[in-house]
């Protein structure tokens, strides 16, 4: 009985770049991570990765190589924002709303919950810039959320965390650094304004040279992922990935670290009886374009399952019942948004049991690669770990066949048959 975890060891801060370069470092191909941002259709960059070293260690550095035309120049623009306000070097793409991001996204090969993920982090970043300059959430573009390594950053690390398949995702502390940052309106203590915000909730510190080690994008995509926080927990490590910052820091190496691996008996996927909160309320005055967005935020909030189901209210209205499925930890965060997106004016709220199998994640070998293959066992009462379903993963099987131009259910019934056969060897 085991289950894939991922560790993201943020002792010398978080980036998007250098989380991306630990991905990269711990085996996610950067040719997958090229065809997914090239499906975003911008043309006007390069990515590439290299091994550098920091601090001693060898680490990989994801870097984005912007195409400059013929006799350009940049300059610093001291009223150009970056993402935390920091200052940027003018570019010649152009500046891009948080609504044109999100058509990019939508149009995208990436499996439909990677854009959907995806498309709630761009949407959470613009909330955050927002809040910080004061300004509507439609105003906000380039300068805030659109800049170009923005959006690669983001695309690419939702990319590159979701190939492994995890189960679990958890996360340390994490290190924001110390002294000031330089923005557009100023020199500004450490975090920054947006950073700040990002890590709201979150386990933070300070320590170690006085810049600024976390930065919005790796507090994005960190806390966008992350389950839980704390130290490594048990676990059997079978990949460590490195990821380098830009600075090379005398006294530490600047480096975000990845553990890949399976989770020991006692961190394990959940099997046999958990407790978890059950949150319900019925909604039949809202606009029926909500309701997605709605499940979105929850899910990405960690929400273990969210439904709707028709029901007839008084006044004989037709309405829907929304039932969320959620660790009791979480239910305070949950409640929050479910009051923001939505018109309901209370949420009941319950704990009970449920008896669920135990899972785990084993790839199978098919002609067009690999298959990712989510099998449940039973342990209790008298189960003994036998498997009791065992299905290929859609969204890989779906990106499969995109690559390699067959049909889904081809790859589906080829990863079933291999296995099969595999059980009987």
């Amino acid at each position: 009985m085991s289950s894939r975890v991922l560790y993201l060891d943020c002792f010398s801060g978080v980036s998007g770049d250098m989380l991306l370069g630990a991905c990269l470092d711990a085996g996610v191909p950067i040719e997958a991570v090229r065809d997914a941002l090239g499906s975003l259709g911008i043309d006007d960059y390069t990515v590439a990765a290299s091994t550098v070293t920091r601090g001693g260690i060898a680490a990989t550095k994801w870097e984005l190589h912007e195409h400059v035309p013929a006799g350009f120049r940049g300059d610093d623009d001291p009223g150009a924002l970056g993402p935390a306000g920091a200052f940027r070097t003018v570019k010649h793409h152009p500046h891009r709303h948080v609504a044109d991001i999100e058509r990019l996204i939508a149009k995208s090969s990436l499996a439909p919950a990677s854009r959907d993920r995806a498309i709630t982090l761009i949407h959470r970043l613009a909330a955050v810039e927002a809040e910080v300059h004061r300004v509507p959430i439609e105003a906000i573009h380039l300068h805030e959320v659109g800049a170009l390594d923005s959006i690669i950053d983001i695309v690419g690390g939702v990319f590159a965390l979701e190939w492994f398949a995890a189960d679990r995702i958890v996360a340390s502390p994490l290190n924001l650094g110390s002294g000031t940052v330089r923005c557009a309106h100023g020199v500004l203590p450490v975090p920054a304004p947006a950073t700040a915000r990002l890590v709201a909730n979150v386990p933070v510190y300070e320590d170690g040279p006085a810049v600024e080690l976390t930065t919005p994008t790796g507090a994005l995509l960190v806390t966008g992922f992350a389950q839980a926080y704390g130290p490594l927990p048990p676990m059997r490590i079978d990949r460590i990935g490195y990821g380098a910052g830009t600075k090379d820091f005398a006294d530490r190496p600047n480096v975000c670290r990845l553990f890949v691996g399976e989770a020991s008996a006692t961190e394990a996927a959940p099997a046999g009886r958990e407790r978890v909160t059950l949150l319900t309320f019925e909604i039949d005055d809202m606009n029926p374009q909500l309701y997605g967005v709605v499940m979105e935020a929850l899910l990405a909030a960690g929400a273990l399952d969210v439904y709707y189901t028709a029901v007839q209210m008084k006044k004989n209205r037709p309405g829907t019942l929304v039932t969320v499925v959620a660790r009791p930890q979480d239910r305070p965060a949950l409640s929050a948004i479910v009051f923001r997106e939505t018109t309901t004016l209370g949420v009941r709220y319950h704990d009970v049991d449920r008896e669920v199998l135990a899972r785990e994640t084993v790839a199978v070998a098919t002609p067009w690669g690999p298959v990712p293959m989510k099998v449940a066992r039973r342990f209790e009462p008298e189960g003994d770990g036998q498997v009791a379903n065992a299905a290929p993963e859609f969204e890989a099987c779906a990106a499969i066949a995109r690559a390699h131009g067959v049909a889904v259910k081809d790859v589906q019934a080829a990863a079933v048959k291999a296995w099969l056969d595999r059980d009987r060897t």
